[in-house]
């Protein structure tokens, strides 16, 4: 009798267990929760495989040549500067003259730059690296020193050990000795470590070890005006960047690259694209950028202004599958959601297990997505990653599910699902806008298709 009694009380435990609509609420969200492990391993997966690509590129940089930011030319004349200065001695205020070396910085009055780029496509497994050989074209017009604004006189200018500096950020990129003409005659040039140049990096911090070569000029005296052209043939990757050292600067760039980003401080002025390639202008004056034309030892750095072409790589298949991971919750929520409503509306029993089954193929989706979208692209990975998830997922629900109606019903919402994903992801500027729009929507057809439903009771 005992037992019999015990037995019913388990069987009715168990019946609540299984019909009570709050309990399966409650597993339903627990399971989602869950599920949010896995999916922040994606996400962890997709920048791994992210910075593996940047690393590729890194490596590859760093053996053709890196990206390149020519600075010049540049004229530099060392000085002597006498001062008075006043100390003690015994007790005693005495003056006395101390001798210091410095160096006068001049940049030119025209600055005009001509270049045509010839980029290639270096592969290193799945990874491809853009990178470049271009021939530069330098011309820049000098007008005569002038050190009066300090109080320098010209027998205290060092003239005879005056030089042009030329910064490139990569002396691994020169494929052929440079040409450096001043006026009519040809002259010798030597590449340096260190040109004096004061730059800063991307990321703000002062780079004083500006590469680049140095051009002796040979002065005996003053002179009235130069005028400097220089002839390099350079490569490197990715990007070339200009700084505007002219008071009127003018840059013309040419390429066979069919999908260039303009970028820094400084968009051109006219420019032309094609499948063939661009051409680009730039003209840029002094009053544009951040520094003076003239200054003393390291007083400024040459930074704040710069602008030129980045090559890019249609690679943006990790930055779409980072932003579609981050809807895999969502996803998941929609989709059990939706089994939970089946389940309620058909009496349909399904278990927990079977909830887990779906939501791991749902995770596994965006491994699919990852790796696919390496071979073919993020678009056709997506189509094929959605198609196969949705299929074997509806495949599965027809073991559980009887009517091919609901079955029918279940993949087309798995299918609308990814299709409004989808469509979020490639309208990333209305994406907010669409996504509110469609998450408004279907929180209406929940409300409609729960409107029924006994929250208090069993099934109805």
């Amino acid at each position: 009798m005992d037992t019999q009694h015990s037995l019913n009380l388990f069987d009715r435990f168990n019946q609540w267990i299984t019909e009570s609509i709050m309990v399966k609420l409650f597993s339903i969200g627990f399971l989602t929760l869950i599920l949010l492990i896995p999916t922040s391993w994606i996400e962890q997966l997709i920048q791994e495989r992210q910075g593996r690509a940047h690393e590729v590129i890194r490596e590859v940089s760093e053996k053709w040549s890196g990206n390149q930011t020519l600075t010049g030319p540049i004229l530099m004349i060392p000085f002597t500067k006498i001062e008075m200065i006043k100390r003690w001695n015994d007790g005693r205020q005495v003056e006395e003259l101390v001798e210091s070396r410095h160096k006068a910085y001049f940049l030119p009055d025209t600055y005009q730059v001509q270049t045509k780029i010839n980029p290639e496509v270096l592969h290193r497994g799945l990874f491809e690296v853009a990178v470049y050989k271009s021939k530069i074209n330098l011309t820049a017009n000098f007008t005569t020193p002038d050190f009066s604004s300090w109080g320098i006189p010209d027998h205290q200018v060092h003239w005879k050990e005056a030089v042009i500096l030329q910064g490139i950020t990569d002396l691994r990129g020169i494929n052929d000795h440079p040409v450096v003409q001043v006026g009519t005659e040809v002259v010798s040039s030597e590449p340096v470590n260190d040109t004096g140049l004061l730059m800063r990096s991307s990321d703000s911090n002062p780079r004083p070890n500006e590469p680049g070569m140095v051009t002796p000029l040979g002065w005996t005296t003053r002179v009235d005006g130069i005028a400097i052209s220089i002839s390099v043939s350079l490569k490197g990757s990715e990007s070339i960047y200009f700084v505007p050292i002219g008071k009127t600067t003018s840059v013309k760039a040419e390429g066979s690259w069919p999908a260039p980003s303009f970028e820094g401080k400084l968009l051109p002025e006219t420019r032309t694209l094609s499948d063939s390639g661009f051409t680009a202008a730039w003209k840029v004056l002094s009053f544009n950028r951040p520094f003076s034309p003239k200054w003393i030892d390291q007083e400024q750095p040459l930074s704040g202004s710069e602008f030129g072409v980045r090559l890019l790589i249609p690679a943006d298949q990790y930055q779409k599958s980072t932003r579609t991971a981050k809807y895999g919750i969502l996803i998941i929520l929609l989709a059990f959601t939706a089994l939970f409503l089946v389940e309620l509306t058909t009496k349909t029993s399904i278990h927990p297990f079977q909830y887990i089954l779906i939501g791991a193929a749902l995770i596994i989706y965006y491994t699919l997505l990852l790796s696919f979208s390496e071979q073919v692209g993020y678009n056709a990975a997506y189509a094929v990653a959605s198609v196969a998830t949705t299929l074997l997922v509806t495949l599965y629900a027809t073991t559980f599910l009887k009517s091919k109606s609901v079955v029918f019903l279940f993949s087309f919402l798995m299918i609308s699902f990814y299709t409004f994903i989808f469509i979020i992801i490639q309208a990333e500027d209305f994406s907010l806008l669409i996504g509110s729009i469609g998450l408004f929507i279907i929180m209406g057809l929940l409300m409609y298709f729960s409107r029924n439903i006994n929250w208090y009771g069993a099934r109805t």
